[in-house]
């Protein structure tokens, strides 16, 4: 089973290499490989230096944007690229530990998951600030119930999927709305999503933290834009017709 592990990364110089290592010693199940994305949007730090040093000596597969466009769009673009049969999301800084890429990975590979989401609250979110804490629990209650998610962490980083399941969406993030549009689609196309719990070690702005309040604002709307858009609009064109045939409650 091949794992496509996709680090979206904007100005990570001062922690990339350690991210990047404790990926490739990150210890994975039984029968499993790994192949590495990383997703330069449109560093300025000298990031993209240090790519294209890993990306000659075989270690990644990288790919740089002129400019910034946003984490979702990288994300979209390692989704692109991903060659393995399950999809990991990692972010570019040191406050997601890949030692638990087994625990997350686990029940999709023992086929009672599509999905599965690395829960920072159903461990110890040490360091989280009390204003995004806040803004996490309004978006994890707000997919609860427009979705009857059940789930405990919306906005966590760590998402795992079937690389078939993403490739049935149709994905239009940008910044930060990756999260809740993931979650949104695919709750109205009946996907359940299974939690597990993770490390989490939080930063801050002055550490490189780049989300913002504005970002929240942004993430609630498209979780309520996508609980009555048409279901039509939520997957790739080519699958409308799987769709339609199939019908669905959701």
């Amino acid at each position: 089973m091949r794992i496509s592990v996709i680090i979206p990364v904007y100005n990570e110089f001062p922690t990339f290499n350690q991210v990047l290592e404790r990926v490739r010693q990150a210890p994975l199940p039984e029968g499993c490989s790994e192949e590495i994305i990383v997703i330069d949007d449109g560093s300025t730090d000298g990031t993209a230096q240090m790519l294209r040093e890993h990306a000659r000596a075989g270690t990644i597969v990288s790919h740089r944007s002129t400019e910034n466009l946003g984490k979702g769009a990288a994300i979209r673009t390692g989704i692109a690229l991903a060659s393995g049969d399950i999809v990991i999301i990692q972010d570019g800084d040191l406050e997601y530990d890949p030692n638990d890429y087994a625990r997350i990975l686990e029940p999709i590979l023992k086929g009672g998951a599509d999905v599965v989401y690395g829960s920072r609250f159903l461990g110890r979110p040490i360091g989280m600030a009390l204003r995004n804490w806040i803004a996490n629990r309004i978006l994890t209650a707000a997919a609860n119930l427009l979705y009857n998610a059940g789930i405990t962490d919306e906005a966590t980083a760590y998402k795992a999927f079937h690389r078939s399941v993403l490739q049935e969406l149709h994905l239009e993030c940008k910044r930060f709305e990756f999260c809740p549009e993931v979650t949104a689609k695919l709750r109205r196309l009946g996907y359940r999503i299974h939690e597990v719990p993770i490390h989490y070690n939080g930063r801050g702005i002055a550490e490189g933290k780049k989300i913002h309040a504005r970002d929240g604002f942004a993430a609630l709307w498209a979780l309520i834009k996508y609980r009555f858009a048409s279901r039509r609009t939520l997957v790739r064109s080519e699958a409308v017709g799987v769709l339609q045939a199939h019908g669905s409650s959701h």
